[in-house]
């Protein structure tokens, strides 16, 4: 009896060590992505390969099913846009004046009816191409939280998904050319892997490196799906949670919505290194990286047994945005809620900055209008012209600044 009771109790000791543990390399992930090595994984570039390299061996050594054109990799090639406003011209042969991205898709098969896709887009803007906010001599900008982040936390995904919430499939993507217009997600979406139709919902992280103390997480597209919102809200139990219903933005989840596939994206917030080569790796916030990997398994664990989700169009607020000839020379907080403007970061040698507004001041007046949030910010910014002057109110640490602007 004694004998078979030890047997059992090494054989209890053997399975809880055999018992399988998700994996934690999402820094590890974010170091590599974002070393100078890959010269800001321009997309088209030998970097931006480097990097497509390192992710199919990551899907590969996750046990995540090829699911490109070729292997893991959908190659596309377009012609660069000479026009901001005209559609892309995508190629099927390159050429000299063409460029080629590379989408990198693995597939989690659990022979369910349903795929939920799980992406993030790793291409950035290697030494400063078109969209950089630096100044200056040629740098590599090495984008850790844009996106490297992205990808270290669908990375993590994977190793926690592998064996829990089996009821659907998962698609996991990592798309080239979002810098230079949503390209890879937009060509994926024209040129499926997988059959669309059955394509759940689509859940995007774009930034999500930089989690501030006060745990403010934005989660754009809780509108997309009725069920949505409220999944949102019941799945969460430590953040701050700024939402939008719009399913339209500056991410790649923007083509699974034009697809009429319910969306979530993912986003910590703008900061100074936005763009510019000071966004770098030792800069982010991986336990908060690791929370929010946390927390989008938990709607994802909500949503397990809930079947296809419905699709729901929403308002594009994109839309309504005024436009405007100028600027502060601010990089607004975006994830601020209180009344005003909270500017997140100032640019040198412009208004702002001349001005005398630091980081953290909320503006409160600009000229003749009262600014309660961004929308009326913008409003008011539309209608001046360059070399105008007024005036800008903003709360400093709750006391009253006035400042003359010259834009």
């Amino acid at each position: 009896m004694k004998q078979l009771t030890f047997i059992l109790f090494f054989g209890l000791i053997l399975s809880c060590n055999n018992e399988y543990k998700p994996e934690n390399k999402i820094k590890d992930d974010v170091t590599f992505l974002s070393d100078d090595k890959l010269e800001g994984r321009q997309t088209g570039t030998d970097g931006e390969k480097a990097a497509a390299d390192y992710i199919a061996k990551r899907f590969e050594n996750l046990g995540l099913e090829p699911k490109g054109t070729d292997e893991y990799f959908q190659a596309f090639s377009f012609k660069p846009k000479t026009d901001p406003h005209q559609d892309v011209n995508y190629t099927v042969v390159g050429t000299d004046s063409t460029i080629t991205g590379t989408n990198v898709l693995g597939f989690l098969n659990n022979n369910a009816q349903h795929t939920i896709i799980i992406g993030a887009h790793y291409d950035h803007l290697g030494y400063g191409a078109e969209g950089s906010l630096h100044r200056g001599e040629d740098a590599i900008h090495n984008g850790a939280d844009d996106n490297a982040s992205g990808i270290a936390v669908m990375l993590n995904l994977v190793s926690k998904l592998k064996t829990q919430n089996k009821d659907n499939n998962y698609l996991f993507m990592a798309f080239s050319g979002e810098e230079m217009g949503l390209l890879g997600s937009n060509y994926f979406t024209k040129n499926a892997t997988i059959d669309l139709n059955k394509a759940n919902y689509m859940l995007n992280m774009d930034m999500v490196g930089r989690l501030k103390q006060d745990s403010t997480l934005a989660v754009y597209g809780v509108g997309t799906s009725p069920i949505l919102k409220q999944v949102v809200s019941a799945s969460n139990a430590s953040f701050k949670i700024i939402e939008n219903e719009s399913g339209i933005g500056p991410s790649d989840h923007t083509s699974f919505y034009n697809s009429d596939i319910p969306v979530l994206h993912f986003f910590t917030g703008q900061h100074e290194d936005y763009h510019k080569p000071t966004d770098d790796f030792e800069k982010l916030n991986y336990k908060g990286m690791e929370r929010i990997s946390n927390y989008i398994f938990d709607i994802i664990t909500d949503l397990n047994d809930n079947g296809k989700l419905a699709f729901r169009k929403t308002k594009n607020e994109s839309e309504d945005v005024p436009r405007f000839k100028v600027g502060l020379g601010v990089i607004p907080d975006y994830l601020f809620d209180g009344k005003g403007m909270r500017i997140d970061g100032v640019s040198e040698d412009k208004p702002a900055v001349k001005a005398g507004l630091l980081k953290g001041d909320i503006v409160i007046k600009l000229g003749d209008s009262s600014i309660v949030n961004m929308m009326s910010y913008m409003r008011a910014l539309s209608v001046f012209d360059k070399g105008d002057t007024t005036k800008v109110v903003v709360d400093r640490n709750g006391e009253t600044i006035e400042a003359n602007i010259k834009f």
